[in-house]
């Protein structure tokens, strides 16, 4: 899995592509949005557009990602889900853990009405 990351405004970008599974990139999420909250970002959009697969260490990752960015007052939300992503959070309600949203550009302005 590759993570490109960018910036629109105050909200940082992480564009996911490839797999997120145990073993082929594993840790790199829950590592880049780790640094990022020490960096003081606090309000993250992840891509999951490129995403092709996640598997159960996958999930594990996106709630570590979670748990780090609430614990310092930030949010993450996730955006361009693929329909097997949005099937396999949804059927471990993991999905109802974060805000989601159909297009990058919504979940961006999502921040400005929360804040």
């Amino acid at each position: 899995m590759t993570i490109e990351q960018r910036s629109v405004g105050s909200v940082t970008i992480l564009d996911l592509n490839g797999r997120l599974v145990l073993g082929d990139g594993s840790g790199l999420l829950k590592d880049k949005v780790h640094s990022l909250a020490f960096q003081g970002h606090r309000q993250i959009v992840l891509n999951l557009g490129g995403l092709s697969y996640m598997d159960s260490a996958g999930l594990g990752e996106l709630i570590a990602s979670h748990t780090t960015v609430s614990r310092d007052g930030g949010r993450i939300k996730i955006a361009n889900l693929t329909k097997s992503v949005s099937d396999l959070l949804t059927i471990t309600k993991v999905l109802t853990v974060f805000d989601a949203y159909d297009s990058e550009s919504e979940a961006v302005k999502s921040f400005g009405a929360s804040s």
